[in-house]
């Protein structure tokens, strides 16, 4: 029983770990070298991704700075970021590409927070299908004879209460995303 108990919780960390990988990539009314890492740029035919073209720095609160390597990258890099929907105008000077972050619009605000609702009812689900995955193992054990009812029932409660402390955590990790982008 501890093996699917053990797979339950491993599987929900992973669907955490990727929650917060897509929390981090989700702008705010501040600079961070996230934004941009996923993006990627046409370099000589085949796409890059941006760090392995540069290197990414936040030298002030609103401004993402890329210093980089090869000088004939930079208008692929530039036309990359605006291509990537993020509402940001990047600016050359020599290797250096400035990107200032503009305040967020109020309208842009609650665009964002939609979006952070969908990514983490994503994620509730996901979790809510590693659930549905352990309680099925737990009653094909108990079909199999390897398990009691009494058993059983206690292990689905178990699993229920994992689950429930995983939603818990992205509601709480998204109250706190969402109060970050509402801040001025």
């Amino acid at each position: 029983m501890n093996k699917v108990t053990s797979e339950l919780n491993q599987s929900c960390d992973k669907t955490i770990e990727a929650f917060k990988k897509d929390l981090s990539r989700m702008r705010t009314g501040r600079a961070s070298s996230s934004l941009l890492e996923n993006i990627s740029v046409d370099y000589y035919g085949s796409q890059t991704p941006l760090k392995q073209l540069g290197t990414i720095s936040v030298p002030e609160p609103r401004t993402i700075a890329i210093q980089v390597f090869d000088a004939s990258s930079t208008e692929s890099i530039e036309k990359a970021i605006m291509q990537a929907d993020l509402g940001l105008n990047p600016s050359r000077d020599g290797n250096l590409i400035r990107v200032n972050i503009p305040a967020l619009t109020e309208e842009r605000r609650k665009e964002l927070i939609k979006k952070l609702k969908e990514v983490a009812e994503e994620s509730r689900i996901s979790i809510r299908n590693h659930r549905r995955d352990a309680i099925d193992k737990i009653k094909k054990l108990q079909k199999d004879k390897e398990l009691s009812e009494d058993d059983s029932r206690r292990e689905q409660e178990n699993v229920q209460t994992v689950t429930d402390s995983y939603i818990k955590k992205i509601d709480k990790m998204l109250s706190e995303k969402e109060h970050e982008m509402l801040e001025v």
